[in-house]
């Protein structure tokens, strides 16, 4: 066929694929562009791929493709599993099209391909290599067939202009009688340098700590079984060059856009092969396809980087580019469950938003507790209907109050959610997800909805539209507080699947209905964080911890993946609800002011001095808003444990923004100085730190009162000596072009 080998380029990123011989696509090359390549060296750099035969190994070598084949030799994870009746279990297929899509080609002209055979044409090289964001994606579609299994296969391959990587395949049965899928994973190959495995574990308020660990031969393999992304998501695995850090050092990371049961894994055999892959873990029975019937696996991500900036890069720059993306500037929000918890008062809760509207909060959001029957959180979640015991004249008077004060109005829901007790489980309890008859054990005294079950999901999506539609809500909250444990369809089988993809077009069609609703994705805070809801929601809570000290961290690795803002972060109280340790305002707003900005903590409590000061940082979070939320990331790797130093440079690095904050105590007085990276080295600039309030404890160096004037280069080679600040402290530095 035409395209036996294919080049795409883009973002500075290439993609080599080998598709000689009607095989599936195989990766000869993931990682740093490689500029123009004509056929010939094409050719014998695919050829240059190939391993000679060792001892005790096939007689041919093993090819590996994305969606790798037994049949060809290999012995780690196949890329498809599965059988009819115990039949058809090791497919062979065989390529029968294959279409290359070059965005950037004439539209009247073919498609960009080329044939390896041909060294007078040029080899196929799809897109360029600017760091364009934007842009559609080149693509590899390759269809195939095993006539004697009875299937087909639709491997997908896209390069996006940010550089990032997608791919995903389906499988289609073509034959009589059922087959029972059992996984379908893809995987890119990374090569042998990349000995340094990183991803990430958590737990209920401390969500995405990284972990890092040498790859050995054998798996490294993440599975989530929660049916929701999960608190200890891997959420990007990545493999680098032993030590590779934020600035530099080769990282290739996969992650699966997929918000139920999911699996990533990176593998090494003892050939020296080495895969990174990824897909939806499916359970037993899940997936079982009648004649003509399809399945088709979530994306699976895949980002390469010279340090893992410039892997989140590719990421925040894709995400960015989407049509859905949030444009508007993300309103600071005010959202009063610490401060009442299910005390619902409206004398209370209107003094609240009034105290808010005083000091510049533009969204209030009313948390659980307004349905009926719902004074704690062992009843009333179904019943989605207004509460007139608490709210006799409905949520009109508290709704009107927050709008006049010019500010908008949110509001929790827990969809997917009933509790036993509830008037929606009384009437339908063959509408929670069970197992053989019997509920599952309690979290959080709830069940799981089956948003499978039309009926159930039809009663849902009524009564949202009806809540939503009465009060004009614009933004909701929506949580998701336990997980899936045996979630089956009521006198059938195994349902997290079906529960994913509902809860997905739950979400779509109330975008449709509503289209300036924005949704969050909260899952007992970060459980659930992955590239499948965002493409429904407009931010993700991150955790419920809002405790700055552990914040800093989990902002710090959230951004792996996703820009800062789209990550809601709060104000938290005085003293921490989830940790109870005690914080200054500025340590807590200082840590806030970089993502979604927000106040979670009860205004009352707070002093003349705290209000004005919480004030002034809501006036910078505004005027920096801009910035923090269109720039580039910039994360400085540190020797001193005790800091954290990061940033964010304008596009045109005529600006930027850098914060240090103090997470801990030295064994030193002085940390080393502070160093800024992402500059234009020959551009100079003007450093002003920031100080909000009295800083409590900051003792500014001499340079401070100097020019403070400095050449790019010399802020990221030498840099600046630091002030010293105390434990549990920000300092902002604003840096601008003069």
């Amino acid at each position: 066929m035409p395209n036996d080998l294919v080049h795409l380029s883009a973002g500075g990123v290439s993609l080599v694929l080998d598709c000689r011989d009607h095989a599936l696509p195989a990766v000869v090359h993931w990682g740093a562009a490689l500029g123009p390549l004509d056929a010939t060296e094409l050719a014998a750099l695919a050829d240059a791929d190939v391993l000679p035969l060792a001892g005790s190994e096939p007689d041919h070598p093993v090819r590996v493709a994305v969606l790798p084949e037994p049949h060809r030799g290999w012995t780690g994870r196949p890329g498809l599993t599965g059988h009819r009746d115990g039949r058809d279990w090791s497919p062979a297929f065989t390529v029968t099209a294959l279409e290359v899509t070059d965005p950037t080609s004439d539209p009247a002209g073919p498609a960009a391909s080329a044939g390896a055979s041909d060294p007078a044409r040029p080899a196929a090289r799809v897109g360029a290599d600017a760091e364009a964001p934007a842009g559609p994606a080149a693509s590899v579609v390759a269809d195939a067939e095993d006539t004697t299994a009875g299937l087909r296969l639709r491997l997908t391959i896209e390069l996006l202009a940010s550089g990032l990587v997608r791919t995903r395949a389906a499988v289609t049965n073509t034959a009589d009688g059922v087959y029972t899928l059992d996984d379908l994973t893809v995987a890119l190959p990374v090569p042998s340098r990349a000995r340094e495995v990183l991803d990430f574990a958590g737990r209920w308020g401390k969500e995405r700590t990284p972990q890092r660990r040498e790859l050995v031969v054998g798996t490294h393999e993440r599975e989530s079984r929660k049916g929701r992304t999960g608190h200890d998501a891997a959420t990007v695995l990545s493999v680098g060059v032993p030590g590779f850090g934020f600035a530099r050092g080769e990282v290739w990371g996969v992650h699966t856009a997929w918000s139920g049961n999911h699996r990533h894994a990176a593998e090494r055999l003892a050939t020296g092969r080495q895969v990174l892959g990824g897909g939806e873990l499916l359970l037993p029975g899940e997936v079982r396809l009648g004649r003509d019937e399809t399945y088709e696996g979530p994306w699976v991500y895949a980002a390469y980087g010279d340090g893992l900036d410039d892997q989140a890069a590719r990421f925040h720059r894709w995400l960015r580019s989407r049509p859905q993306h949030p444009t508007t500037p993300r309103p600071t929000t005010l959202n009063v469950w610490e401060a009442v918890y299910f005390d619902h008062d409206l004398a209370r809760l209107t003094d609240l938003a009034e105290r808010a509207a005083r000091i510049g909060v533009e969204r209030y959001v009313l948390d659980d507790g307004w349905f009926r029957g719902r004074r704690d959180d062992h009843a009333g979640l179904g019943d989605w209907y207004v509460d007139d015991e608490v709210w006799p004249d409905g949520l009109g008077p508290i709704v009107d109050r927050v709008r006049a004060l010019g500010m908008q109005f949110g509001l929790w829901f827990e969809p997917e959610m009933v509790n036993e007790d509830s008037d929606l489980a009384r009437a339908h309890p063959e509408w929670i997800l069970q197992a053989d008859g019997r509920l599952p054990v309690r979290a959080r005294d709830q069940q799981v909805l089956d948003l499978a079950v039309p009926e159930a999901f039809a009663y849902v999506l009524e009564r949202m539209t009806a809540i939503i539609g009465e009060y004009g809500i614009e933004y909701v909250k929506w949580d998701h507080n336990r997980d899936l444990v045996e979630a089956g369809h009521a006198g059938g089988g195994a349902a997290v699947h079906e529960q994913t993809l509902a809860a997905y077009r739950l979400m779509a069609t109330l975008k449709e209905r509503f289209p300036t609703l924005e949704i969050e994705s909260c899952a007992s805070g970060g459980g659930r964080v992955d590239l499948g809801v965002i493409e429904h929601t407009d931010r993700v809570w991150v955790s419920d911890d809002i405790d700055p000290l552990e914040r800093q961290q989990m902002h710090r690795w959230t951004q792996q993946l996703l820009p800062p803002e789209l990550l809601g972060a709060h104000v938290a109280s005085g003293r921490n609800h989830s940790t109870g340790r005690v914080h200054d305002l500025a340590f807590r707003a200082g840590t806030a002011i970089t993502g979604h900005f927000g106040i979670e903590w009860d205004l009352v409590e707070a002093t003349p001095e705290e209000e004005s000061a919480l004030a002034e940082w809501i006036a910078l979070h505004r005027e920096w808003r801009p910035l923090l939320h269109g720039g580039d990331l910039v994360r400085m790797d540190e020797v001193d444990d005790s800091r954290l130093v990061y940033g964010t440079v304008a596009p045109d690095r005529q600006r930027a923004v850098f914060f240090l904050a103090s997470v801990g105590r030295s064994e030193v007085s002085g940390s080393g100085r502070l160093t800024f990276r992402g500059l234009d080295p020959d551009t100079s600039y003007r450093v002003d730190p920031v100080v909000v309030g009295a800083g409590f404890g900051v003792v500014a160096p001499p340079w401070w009162s100097g020019d403070r004037v400095f050449r790019g280069r010399t802020l990221e080679t030498v840099g600046v000596q630091p002030p010293l600040v105390p434990a549990d402290c920000v300092v902002p530095f604003r840096l601008t072009a003069v």
